[in-house]
């Protein structure tokens, strides 16, 4: 009798095997829905004009990143929303009357260069609406024409209408004064489109945690660091006060818990992830103290990113049966 073979085609991908419910689309679709809040909060705040900006960016993300797969034949995989994500977080860090071409180009820079040509989602270094930002402000008066809350209810904003951030003032080290701590938390300031109201950021990073797609340690760490040293070393004359102004003006509640909590940007150990948040917190009160600029998020955020590598090192769990070195024992 014949010996009968079988033969079985066996296509194994990188580590880890274990499937599970959790998906790339399913953490992105989760980010989508606690950005929800705050993308709301920012229309009734600026008009139509910020819904604009942000249905643009997120669209010309979609775009580019079909574009660039199309161009290089690779798999496309749109579908799995993260070129939305970077899309809304975009235009979150950019203020209402920025240009629709302005904003173009930071997708553009955002998708293609920061992570397309990176090998795609997972293998960016930086995140990619920060860098973008980061790349926009080389148009400083673009990026910093501020507008009143309010003020917007057409579609399109007058040039004339323009006022300064809190933040701006408190670079002086003057507390403004025709703002309170409430207006700051509540997102009754001028500032950039997803980043005033803390309130509304809040209830997203509430639903993140509830979803278990986010952890404190990062967060925590970054927000309390800012806290300590604004309160230890005040420019303005109440602690508590200039603490709580620090802490709601500028992006610095959307970056710690939207941005400095990227996977693919932040380290994976639990001590990695303390440090990196604490070096956020440092560089950001580092930079609005010192800085020309008032804000400092993005850039410790963006600084932080390259450090990673090194902050992995740090808490990497011991081999399981590795042998352990004696101390004072030379090798033979």
């Amino acid at each position: 009798m014949a010996q009968m073979k079988y033969f079985y085609e066996l296509t194994i991908s990188s580590s880890p095997h274990i499937h599970g419910p959790v998906t790339t689309k399913t953490i992105m679709r989760d980010v989508l829905i606690a950005l929800t809040p705050a993308l709301l909060g920012s229309v009734y705040f600026f008009g139509l004009r910020a819904l604009l900006v942000m249905l643009v960016s997120v669209a010309a993300c979609v775009f580019f990143e079909w574009g660039y797969c199309r161009v290089t034949k690779t798999n496309c995989k749109i579908y799995d929303l993260s070129a939305a994500v970077t899309g809304v977080l975009l235009a979150f860090v950019c203020p209402p009357t920025i240009p629709i071409w302005t904003i173009l180009i930071g997708d553009f820079f955002a998708i293609i260069l920061v992570k397309a040509l990176f090998g795609g989602i997972g293998r960016n270094i930086v995140n990619p609406a920060l860098a973008a930002r980061a790349f926009l402000f080389s148009y400083p008066v673009l990026m910093t024409h501020w507008t009143d809350p309010g003020l917007q209810n057409i579609l399109w904003i007058p040039d004339a209408v323009s006022s300064a951030t809190p933040l701006a003032s408190m670079h002086q080290g003057v507390l403004p004064e025709n703002v309170t701590v409430l207006d700051m938390f509540l997102g009754n300031i001028g500032g950039c489109i997803g980043e005033t109201s803390v309130l509304l950021l809040l209830i997203g990073f509430i639903y993140l945690l509830i979803r278990k797609v986010v952890h404190l340690r990062i967060p925590l760490a970054f927000i309390g660091t800012v806290a300590a040293l604004t309160f230890l070393f005040p420019m303005g004359n109440d602690r508590l006060t200039w603490m709580a102004a620090q802490l709601c003006s500028g992006g610095l509640m959307l970056g710690a818990m939207f941005m400095a909590t990227d996977y693919v940007t932040s380290p994976v150990t639990k001590l990695g992830q303390v440090v990196f948040g604490i070096g956020c917190g440092v560089l950001t009160v580092v930079i609005r103290y010192f800085g020309g600029y008032p804000e400092g998020v993005s850039y410790a955020i963006l600084i932080m990113n390259c450090c990673v590598v090194l902050l992995d090192r740090i808490g990497r769990p011991k081999k399981f049966g590795a042998p352990q070195k004696e101390k004072g024992v030379a090798k033979a």
